[in-house]
């Protein structure tokens, strides 16, 4: 599973995604910080 955490001026979110394509696309989309990461 890939995770995006996309950190705001005072909370996070984070996105779940099946495959790295999908995550990177949506990275690409995304304003600010974020932190793209992978775990099983």
């Amino acid at each position: 599973m890939w995770v995006i955490t996309v950190f705001e001026r005072n909370t996070y979110r984070m996105f779940e995604f099946e495959n790295k394509m999908e995550a990177r696309q949506a990275l690409i989309g995304l304003k600010g910080s974020a932190i793209l990461s992978f775990t099983k």
